[in-house]
């Protein structure tokens, strides 16, 4: 039996319907060469790119261009340099030893409060998944999210689940990404399933990351 840690993030938009769900599931007996292998990536980068290993890799910024995360200010200026880092992240994540990426979705046409229940809901479905799929072979995980606690919704899932069977262990753990290397690759994991699903012509180029950078990866499924 070993132990798993979920590195959990959300990401999709009321205004597009879409609601995902992206994680790093890391076997504990391997954290320290994961995190090694991660950490050697940014290190890397930081040669190649002169964005430190201290700076946030939050998608919805760096990707579209909106941050200066190069200490080389033309680095800066070519936002077509984007993509490729982030291809390397996915494909660093791919052979990082005992991780698997994983991602969920669901489309729904509804709008304010109603959107943010079937956020729940979805959560719910994930979270069943996870303890299901860890029952099945006697192990116990723990959920790391994006975020400061404040959305009690993920606390009252975990609540959920029958204590004498379960085998997510705690609350979620939240931890904001700017403090946490692994919870930068799960918001990685989380964007890019979404341009996955949701095909917008204007992003294009990521729509086969996953396919082509992840393939031993679960999902991006529909819940």
């Amino acid at each position: 039996m070993a132990g798993r840690i979920f590195y959990i993030d959300d990401s999709g938009a009321e205004s597009t319907g879409f609601i995902v769900y992206g994680w790093a599931e890391i076997n504990l007996a391997h954290w320290s060469a994961a995190l090694r292998c991660w950490l050697d990536f940014r290190k890397k980068l930081y040669t190649d790119t002169g964005i430190p290993a201290d700076y946030e890799l939050h998608a919805t910024s760096f990707i579209p261009g909106r941050s200066n995360p190069s200490t080389h200010p033309e680095w800066n200026r070519q936002k077509r340099l984007r993509g490729p880092v982030v291809q390397n992240a996915l494909a660093t994540i791919e052979i990082m030893p005992g991780t698997r990426a994983g991602a969920v979705w669901r489309h729904t046409t509804k709008k304010g409060r109603a959107y943010y229940g079937e956020r729940a809901a979805v959560y719910e479905g994930l979270l069943h998944r996870l303890d299901y799929d860890l029952a099945a072979t006697g192990d116990h995980g723990i959920i790391v999210m994006d975020g400061d606690g404040t959305d009690t919704a993920y606390q009252r899932e975990h609540r959920k689940l029958k204590l004498a069977t379960r085998h997510i262990v705690e609350d979620p753990w939240f931890i904001g990404s700017h403090t946490s290397q692994p919870v930068q690759a799960a918001d990685l994991l989380a964007y890019t399933a979404y341009q996955r699903v949701l095909r917008h012509p204007g992003k294009r180029f990521m729509w086969h990351w996953w396919p082509a950078l992840l393939p031993n990866a679960y999902g991006p499924f529909e819940i």
